[in-house]
């Protein structure tokens, strides 16, 4: 007969494991946010028209949002949930932060796409004050579509007058994304499964230094764009 105490060892042992496991799962997700980041940059830098080395070596904070989802029929709308980075005077990139992004749009549009989004930022400042609230792009921030080709100069051939520069590569039914008017935010879930803890994005830019290779990889494919 099992006795009452060692039903609920056996309760607790249950608990513990099934936690452990969730835990688990909840970075496993994260790590392939990631992992998904990555391939986005490795088939952007595969491309014959690209994000030029010249700006994201002055840029100072990235956004990637892969498979963002863009669907409409007259009036439409987008969400997507990726990973941003700030570079710091070094010009070492942060940890990631998780953030959402999420907005409509009215146009002549039909059909189900999914997009990858690369955002390019030439300060930081917006990035690390993300935690304070959401952020519009084309509102709060200036966004344009980003000049194109890894050989062109983008410091001297360029008008680098926004704030955001925009880069977008489409698998679906309908070329182009549209990102004025959408929204950005931190994903504090995915940030707290992630790093185990609850911190502001602000903590994870300037203190966080995790050591996951998902992460590690990361960085130094950045390094590599540059």
């Amino acid at each position: 007969m099992i006795t009452k105490n060692l039903k609920l060892s056996l309760l607790l042992f249950l608990v513990t494991v099934t936690g452990s496991i969730s835990e688990v799962s909840a970075q496993t997700k994260e790590e392939d946010k990631i992992k998904a980041a990555i391939t986005v940059l490795d088939d952007f830098s595969g491309m014959q028209e690209n994000i030029p080395a010249q700006l994201l070596d002055i840029s100072k904070g990235i956004i990637i949002v892969p498979k963002l989802i863009n669907a409409g029929l007259v009036v439409g709308g987008k969400h997507g949930k990726g990973i941003a980075m700030v570079k710091n005077d070094k010009g070492e990139w942060s940890d990631p932060v998780f953030v959402t992004i999420t907005g409509g749009s009215v146009g002549a549009q039909i059909g189900v796409q999914a997009v990858d989004l690369v955002l390019i930022f030439k300060s930081s400042k917006t990035l690390t004050e993300i935690g304070k609230g959401s952020f519009t792009l084309g509102g709060d921030l200036s966004v344009a579509a980003g000049p194109m080709g890894r050989s062109s100069s983008a410091s001297t051939d360029y008008k680098l007058e926004a704030e955001v520069y925009s880069y977008s590569r489409s698998k679906g039914l309908f070329a182009g994304v549209t990102i004025n008017g959408a929204a950005l935010e931190v994903d504090a879930k995915a940030n707290s499964a992630f790093y185990n803890k609850s911190q502001d994005a602000n903590t994870i830019f300037t203190t966080s230094n995790v050591s996951t290779q998902s992460v590690e990889d990361l960085k130094e494919k950045l390094d590599e764009l540059n």
